[in-house]
């Protein structure tokens, strides 16, 4: 897309890790052993799993001696040179969805903080809903650093999943399609989104969305950036497309109203006049980034004589 650069200030939440994965490390039990029993190793500190945040980042705590590294991911080695890990949970309690404290720790921390904490609770979450195999439904065991599982009875090893998402814009005649959901908060609209089905490529499944969900043709399909979601582990995969033409069928039971919106509406709900014609995502979502690109691309609106 032509145009100026976006204005966001900062990526979406959970971009920007800074964590080097070192997969090297992870493959060999005895230097996994070394890097927990080094005195500079961290443990991040969670309640199960939401953030813990003091004076605007995460708390890192010294490894306990008694700790044991079987009950620990290795989430991988910091810009100083520690190992960063953190505890399995024993149980999952709560939903899968983000919470109102996960969801603030992105005004609270810095973007590589927010990035470790997405890694470890979508890593967390993946653990503790996968002890029995898929294959044969014996019990699994943590291996590779906590970056795989292997069932101790046929020995299939599993591992973590991130399921990709597509979220995009449709554009028609310099404007753009948004939609809102049915549990929303009350004026929010955002772009499109669904699941990339198998055997799709990233550019069908937007097509597919688009005309499931609101009836809208479309071809020229752009990929624009993307973001990790650990709410529990998805990959937000941002496009644009071009549609065929600006008519409307909604899916009732994804959609709960649509409308096609130019610039200088979606300028005004970006920058939050009271005026606007709907609510803008939160900036720490990509669809936020996505409206932000989109902008950049179109015509500056023109100062009025």
């Amino acid at each position: 897309m032509h145009g100026t650069e976006p204005m966001r200030q900062a990526p979406p939440g959970f971009v920007g890790s800074t964590i080097d994965r070192v997969d090297h490390i992870r493959n060999s039990p005895t230097l996994v052993a070394g890097c927990f029993a080094d005195p500079a190793a961290r443990r991040l500190v969670l309640d199960g799993l939401e953030p813990v945040e003091v004076d605007g980042a995460l708390v890192l705590e010294p490894i306990a001696p008694d700790a044991r590294v079987e009950d620990h991911v290795l989430l991988g080695v910091d810009p100083a040179g520690r190992a960063i890990f953190a505890r399995l949970l024993t149980e999952l309690t709560g939903g899968a969805g983000a919470t109102p404290r996960s969801r603030a720790l992105a005004g609270q921390v810095s973007a590589s903080d927010l990035a470790l904490y997405g890694t470890a609770r979508s890593l967390l979450h993946w653990h503790a809903r996968h002890g029995f195999c898929a294959v044969c439904g014996g019990t699994t065991h943590p291996v590779k650093a906590g970056w795989a599982r292997q069932c101790d009875a046929c020995k299939a090893e599993h591992f973590p999943r991130t399921d990709p998402v597509v979220i995009m814009l449709a554009e028609h005649q310099g404007r753009i399609l948004l939609g809102r959901q049915h549990v929303w908060p009350q004026g929010r609209y955002s772009a499109l989104a669904g699941f990339v089905e198998p055997g799709e490529t990233i550019e069908e499944a937007v097509a597919r969305e688009l005309f499931e969900e609101a009836g809208v043709r479309v071809h020229s399909v752009r990929y624009v950036m993307s973001q990790p979601w650990p709410f529990p582990s998805s990959l937000m995969i941002a496009c644009i497309a071009q549609a065929d033409d600006d008519a409307l069928t909604l899916d009732a039971t994804e959609i709960e109203d649509a409308f096609w919106c130019d610039a200088d509406g979606v300028r005004a709900a970006m920058a939050g006049d009271a005026d606007a014609r709907f609510l803008a995502p939160p900036h720490m979502a990509v669809a936020w980034h996505l409206l932000d690109h989109w902008l950049a691309g179109v015509a500056p609106r023109q100062p009025s004589a």
